[in-house]
């Protein structure tokens, strides 16, 4: 099935991100969320994006009014009808996920392949709330999507090589490096990133170094563009705890038990960057 019309669930940071680059590629985009406030502010940082590219020079005003005009927003997951293939970007909670699939297998044509961009949640697991699994694969977008070259394409057990290989070829066309995981919690991007997060989290915790002195170690010995609390703060603390807790539970290993530091900034409602303060506070 050649694909025109591209789905997105989410109009969040990741979500808003992958509707811009499908847009950019020439596809029509719809972009879904909750509530019209969420997907108006999707909207938004999409036309901030693109007005700061025309300003630098990197596009053409007259392609940012093009780009625009693919994106269609929606507040109804049964405009979903029409598209030929759909990438889900909500929140990562395995029950919201497990009914956005059940509901969109419903509502989709049954030649449509259906993609999370779940940080850490097993696809396999996903693919079995939907009648069609040899359609479900993971389209893993990295964060900030626009800019971030990876892809990582993850396939279940029944992920047939049709959906993969039009999952390969739509990363390539969005600009993006594909590369390829098995179907592990955390996949490879998560399984390494989140624990040295963690870990970064427990120097805090046990008074090794304070945020600024634990990123500036990371950056400056380690030659990491950022340091890893930054990153949290960026990603969201919410969604690393999550991730951590997805990798606790489907390894059952020690290694992986999220700090308790972690925790209590979750518990606290402290998660970085979208509510103003997490490892750092923000203006």
């Amino acid at each position: 099935m050649t694909t025109q019309t591209f789905g997105v669930i989410g109009a969040g940071q990741m979500g808003n991100g992958i509707t811009q680059v499908a847009a950019m590629s020439g596809l029509d985009v719809i972009m879904n969320d909750i509530s019209e406030e969420f997907v108006q502010r999707g909207l938004a940082a999409i036309t901030k994006n693109l007005d700061r590219m025309v300003a630098k020079g990197k596009l053409a005003d007259d392609e940012r009014i093009a780009v625009l005009g693919r994106i269609k927003t929606s507040v109804d997951l049964k405009d979903m009808a029409v598209a030929d293939f759909v990438v889900e970007a909500a929140t990562e909670r395995e029950d919201l996920k497990f009914k956005i699939f059940a509901d969109l297998d419903d509502i989709c044509s049954p030649g449509v392949m259906l993609a999370s961009n779940t940080s850490s949640i097993p696809i396999g697991r996903i693919a079995a709330q939907t009648g069609r699994p040899e359609k479900v694969i993971g389209m893993h977008f990295m964060n900030p999507v626009p800019i971030m070259k990876l892809v990582e394409i993850i396939r279940g057990m029944a992920t047939s090589d049709d959906t993969f290989q039009t999952t390969w070829d739509l990363s390539v066309k969005f600009g993006k490096t594909p590369a390829v995981a098995n179907d592990f919690p955390g996949f490879i991007a998560n399984r390494i990133l989140m624990p040295m997060i963690n870990e970064a989290v427990y120097c805090l915790y046990h008074g090794v170094g304070k945020s600024e002195d634990i990123d500036t170690v990371m950056k400056l010995g380690m030659n990491h563009p950022m340091g890893p609390l930054a990153l949290a703060d960026l990603i969201g603390l919410d969604t690393c705890l999550a991730i951590m807790e997805t990798l606790y539970n489907g390894f059952n290993d020690s290694k992986y038990r999220p700090c308790p530091l972690l925790k209590k900034y979750v518990e606290a409602g402290w998660l970085g960057r979208k509510t103003g303060k997490g490892f750092y506070e923000y203006t």
